[in-house]
């Protein structure tokens, strides 16, 4: 379980371009709740990772998962509990390492062992197997350069890495959305799957309202700093794009055109 209680940060504090990434912010998530999220730029959804992560500590609030307190823990530490994918299909892996090798100094970590036992063929025979669920052939690409990968295949190695040792929280940033409709569609499936398989306590982050509304079980929506809806079960799989918009501008006292302009 996460438990966010009264989360704020400000930056720039006490200059004219302070900004108030969180302000008084409380989510709670039950084991296995997956959540998306939407918002504009500067909304706050982004911060509220960092801030789980431990990228930044908060100014004030709490932050526990699953019964630990890990508000000042270090990021180091909290890595290996939580699991993150960015936007960006560069980050979260070594470029100049095979796929094999990824995995294993991922898997190795998470087990807190030292690298150079984790290269087995036990090891290796696993990756394989977790590869070949997938239907990319990438377990037939073990000892290829991740660099010399597409966007949409390394995003499912990182995804393996995030999770062959299922973290407590796997927070999911915009992890689709530098590819194209096809490839993401692909490697959403394939997240769906693996979320299901583990039953694994999930946060994503997306730009696109339809998807926020039919995937999870979830949807919140954020907006200077602060959780303006939440919604779930029958009202969260009736609701339309349009119906959605519309309680964005009661609830933030804003009008957009479409989502696209609320979710750039």
């Amino acid at each position: 379980m996460l438990q966010i209680t009264d989360a704020s940060k400000a930056f720039l504090r006490g200059t004219p371009n302070e900004h108030q990434a969180l302000d008084h912010l409380n989510l709670t998530l039950q084991d296995g709740d997956f959540v998306t999220m939407v918002g504009s730029n500067g909304a706050g959804k982004s911060a509220l990772f960092n801030a789980i992560c431990g990228s930044f500590w908060l100014d004030e609030g709490y932050i526990g998962l699953d019964g630990r307190n890990i508000t000042y823990l270090p990021e180091h530490k909290r890595s290996f509990i939580i699991g993150r994918l960015f936007q960006d299909p560069m980050k979260g892996t070594a470029p100049n390492l095979t796929i094999e090798e990824n995995l294993a100094l991922s898997y190795s970590r998470s087990k807190r062992r030292l690298y150079h036992f984790a290269l087995n063929k036990k090891d290796v025979s696993m990756f394989r197997e977790a590869l070949a669920e997938f239907g990319m052939g990438l377990e037939d690409r073990m000892k290829t350069k991740v660099g010399l990968l597409s966007g949409g295949q390394r995003q499912v190695v990182t995804l393996l890495m995030c999770t062959l040792v299922p973290p407590k929280l796997l927070l999911l940033d915009e992890h689709t959305a530098a590819l194209d409709p096809a490839t993401a569609e692909k490697v959403m499936d394939i997240t769906n799957r693996i979320i299901k398989k583990h039953h694994l306590t999930t946060m994503m982050i997306t730009h696109n309202m339809t998807s926020a509304l039919e995937t999870g079980n979830r949807t919140i929506m954020m907006d200077s700093g602060r959780i303006i809806l939440d919604i779930s079960g029958d009202e969260k799989k009736k609701m339309t794009v349009q119906e959605l918009l519309e309680l964005y501008s009661a609830k933030s006292h804003k009008t957009l055109d479409n989502d696209r302009m609320l979710l750039v």
